[in-house]
């Protein structure tokens, strides 16, 4: 107990205590050096110092002074690094010269001149190496009296060095050990951590007691960090990891701003730089609207674009908090980056025909990027008419009014729910698509294209930030069923590659993005449980921390998507971007089923908007009865008796 008062209270002793404490113990260190070179020079420890007595009053009087002006003194011990010891070897080597010029002006005899050769590595070892000697105590002190996580960092190089210094220093974690794959690194000992081999890492995090490993390797690519992630992900430890490179050389955050492993990592999909010279012919000197630009893929649509530097950017959105959220973040950057772009900021719906079309004449655009839709499935299965509405009518009257005021080029941001749709959101994109298609043979001085694409990470609803909430809250996870999985891709990808196609358009061209491999949804949620430091709770680990639950599809839903209809798909001028051969209605009949589809929904005939999707080229296969059984029935007038009761039940089991 005394122990560990005396040993706090060395730890806060003041600033000035300290200073006169390392000046006391210099006074004593000086002379004592002096008396072992001449010890050592003489071979004896009792030889007799008359006739120079006075150097040894001489060396701390030079040598104090020295060092309080090299700023050894205001050098805080616990945090010394190289300067303080070039410091110690300046200070030093001063002392003994001025030493050696005293003993030649007064002549003194019997010094011999290798004494001083040997007083100047004393006086190094004492000087510089005590006070590393207390930086190693103050350490030692810091890290028994002080409750800090022991970390391991994953990488010896540059980042994990000045990451290992930053949390040293710092209250929070406790750096106890390197892992690299590098095997000249493995075994070396760096700033006092020692470099292990990722071979033994079980033995490693249950010897050490490591509670998180902190990957500090930024410029590796993804497939990389996600082998290394699998060999990680085994452990009952907390994985994280520091910023990527991008953002440390842009300033978005520093090295010791730890974070949670990107799921990015998990995927090991590397992004494919964009094409400056696509991206610039696209965008860069033109009149650029985006419509729903305040939604997930239309905002990261608006600051891609803002990069290629368009001469206006018309942000049109529905939403006025989203709208003004986005307006403020747009206009910001532009501001930051002293951009000469012109932002103009349009509340409307795409549904109101003659708004967008003064709009587009107004503001002369020159491309449209058509992000606005609902894509929410079981939603847009409980609402119909509103979908088929704003995806399918809202696309119509932004794409006739783009063709009226000649657009040069339009773009609809399409979904693989739209291959073989098996729900309503689906079949309303693929008939966008359809209409698409059907105005791009129609009118030729506007360049008509959609891009297809998958789940996109982030965005609003998105399955990666909803489990990583579950995680956080203690579980369970919910997933709809063991065999389902996405293709998945980051938004800035997906931007970036929806403005790439605009370049290599030709006109009614259905393009679709390569999204890698399927990913197997609850995969991805073990991994996800496990990189943070948990265990899933099942049958074999009955004890453990997350729960998964399965809640079986959702009305609509697939196992598994799909982004091609058929087999015929050709590459392009960008890797990523292909192109789909795919079969299309004339103008003529889209015509006649959209005139079909807009009385049933005015009518509010659920029947008639069904039928009429089920039976056109769209493919539409309905997974379930869904819209018979509520939407149909329950338009139809019930008599309040026990037959109708029964009724009501049988179509809202969950309503009381």
């Amino acid at each position: 107990m005394m122990a560990t008062i005396t040993h706090t209270w060395m730890l806060h002793l003041h600033r000035r205590t300290k200073r006169i404490i390392m000046m006391l113990a210099d006074g004593l260190m000086i002379p004592f050096a002096l008396w072992s070179a001449f010890a050592l020079r003489l071979g004896s420890i009792s030889y007799d110092p008359t006739s120079y007595w006075w150097l040894f009053i001489l060396a701390p009087a030079i040598s104090i002074p020295v060092f309080a002006r090299l700023g050894l003194y205001r050098a805080v011990v616990r945090y010394m690094g190289p300067q303080a010891a070039v410091a110690v070897l300046k200070g030093v080597t001063i002392m003994t010269v001025s030493l050696v010029i005293a003993v030649f002006l007064y002549q003194i005899p019997g010094i011999p001149r290798s004494v001083f050769g040997i007083f100047w590595l004393i006086a190094v070892l004492y000087v510089g190496g005590s006070r590393f000697l207390v930086r190693a105590y103050f350490h030692w002190l810091v890290k028994i009296h002080t409750e800090r996580q022991l970390v391991a960092i994953y990488g010896a190089g540059s980042a994990g060095v000045q990451l290992a210094s930053a949390l040293s220093n710092g209250g929070e974690y406790l750096p106890v050990a390197f892992i690299d794959d590098n095997i000249s690194a493995q075994g070396s000992v760096i700033n006092g951590i020692q470099v292990y081999s990722p071979d033994n890492l079980t033995q490693l995090v249950n010897n050490l007691k490591i509670k998180q490993i902190l990957l500090a390797v930024p410029s590796i690519r993804r497939s990389e960090r996600q082998a290394i992630l699998g060999r990680l992900e085994h452990l009952s430890v907390y994985v994280r990891t520091v910023p990527s490179m991008p953002d440390l050389v842009s300033g978005k955050v520093t090295l010791d701003q730890i974070q949670d492993v990107e799921i990015e990592d998990l995927l090991g999909r590397d992004a494919v730089p964009p094409n400056i010279t696509l991206m610039s012919n696209a965008i860069q000197n033109k009149n650029i609207m985006v419509t729903g630009a305040a939604g997930s893929i239309g905002s990261e649509l608006c600051r891609q674009i803002l990069v290629a530097k368009p001469r206006r950017l018309i942000l049109f959105e529905i939403s006025e908090y989203g709208l003004y959220s986005i307006e403020k973040e747009i206009s910001a950057f532009v501001q930051e980056k002293q951009l000469k772009t012109e932002v103009i900021s349009m509340l409307g719906s795409v549904q109101d025909g003659r708004l967008v079309e003064k709009v587009l004449a107004h503001f002369r655009v020159d491309v449209v990027f058509h992000a606005a839709a609902y894509k929410h499935v079981p939603l847009v299965e409980h609402n119909i008419v509103a979908g088929v509405r704003n995806n399918v009518f809202g696309t119509l009257m932004i794409a006739k009014a783009a063709a009226k005021v000649r657009v040069k080029s339009f773009v609809l941001i399409s979904t693989d729910k739209a291959v073989r749709p098996t729900n309503v959101m689906g079949a309303t994109k693929r008939l966008a698509e359809l209409i698409l298609q059907g105005l791009a043979d129609e009118y030729k001085e506007t360049c008509f294209s959609m891009v297809r694409f998958g789940n996109v990470l982030g965005s609003s609803g998105s399955v990666v930030p909803l489990f990583r909430k579950q995680i956080n809250d203690g579980g369970p996870i919910t997933v709809t069923h063991p065999e389902v999985s996405r293709y998945f891709m980051t938004i800035p990808e997906a931007a970036q590659l929806v403005i790439q196609s605009t370049s290599i358009a030709e006109g009614g061209d259905v393009f679709v993005l390569d999204m890698g491999e399927h990913v197997n949804i609850l995969d991805l949620a073990h991994k996800m449980v496990h990189l943070m430091g948990l265990e899933v709770k099942d049958e074999e680990c009955p004890l453990g921390d997350i729960e998964i639950k399965f809640t079986g599809l959702r009305p609509g839903e697939k196992l598994r998507e799909e982004l091609l209809i058929g087999e015929n798909l050709t590459g392009t001028e960008h890797s990523k971007i292909l192109r789909a051969e795919e079969i299309k209605m004339s103008w003529n009949d889209v015509n006649l089923l959209l005139s079909q589809l807009d009385k049933a929904c005015d009518e509010f005939d659920y029947k008639k908007i069904r039928d009429l999707l089920l039976n056109t080229l769209i493919g539409f296969k309905p997974s379930h009865a869904f819209v018979d059984s509520i939407f149909i029935q329950s338009l139809q007038p019930i008599e309040l008796n026990s037959e109708g009761i029964a009724k009501v039940s049988q179509l809202y089991p969950n309503k009381h």
